[in-house]
């Protein structure tokens, strides 16, 4: 009996090394803070959105506080059907998804342990909000002819939590088990959103030439 016993202690034990969707992720401090910070701003700028819409809405002649100029103009983008591309204001969308965001990165603070699956499906949820963003980016630019601060806001923070989120949901396969693509990536996803930051400043920039030269 403790032969046997003995024989089944002293042999080999597998141990699996796969990673599992339900194992926490580790998040690092910075990245905890950038999830809270660019939640906040967000949910603010929905919820300020959100304020100003009900606004006009019962005083057609209300002037939003984001109304600067002929083209920095929140009262100009908000009336527009693109503004409520579902029905309903798009800043009741922002509101939802921001405070899940805000919560997560409260939670990322704290060092409440969060699964792998969790940070994935919010990775995909970003995807869908950034391409949304592009979409409102060209109707801003290209139909509509004005820009709302409080979008802007939306949209910055839509692609940096998307870089982040996204590091940290892959960031370990994407730098030790993915392929070649994958890992470049990773490696170059600051690089790449500040080539973005760049290309729509420079969009915006070209797009209303016309009035900012009078500025000069």
């Amino acid at each position: 009996m403790t032969s046997t016993a003995s024989a089944k202690s002293d042999g080999p034990v597998e141990t699996s090394t796969l990673p599992s969707s339900k194992s926490p992720e580790a998040v690092s401090t910075a990245s905890a803070w950038w999830v809270l910070i660019a939640g906040i701003a967000g949910l603010i700028a929905s919820a300020t959105l959100t304020v100003e819409k009900i606004a006009i809405l019962l005083n057609p002649s209300y002037v939003p506080s984001c109304n600067l100029n002929p083209i920095v103009s929140c009262g100009s983008v908000m009336t527009t059907p693109q503004a409520s591309a579902l029905g309903f204001p798009n800043s009741l969308i922002g509101i939802g998804a921001f405070t899940v965001v805000t919560l997560t990165g409260v939670l990322a603070v704290t060092k409440v342990p969060l699964p792998r699956w969790y940070w994935v499906g919010m990775t995909f949820g970003l995807l869908a909000g950034a391409a949304f963003v592009h979409w409102l980016i060209f109707q801003s630019l290209y139909r509509i002819g004005a820009l709302c601060p409080y979008c802007m806001v939306v949209w910055g923070a839509t692609i940096t939590l998307l870089v982040v989120v996204s590091s940290i949901a892959f960031g370990s396969a994407g730098e030790d088990r993915g392929g070649v693509v994958v890992r470049e990536l990773y490696h170059w996803r600051w690089s790449i959103a500040t080539i973005w930051f760049t290309a729509v400043f420079l969009l915006i920039l070209a797009r209303f030439w016309d009035y900012w030269s009078t500025l000069i």
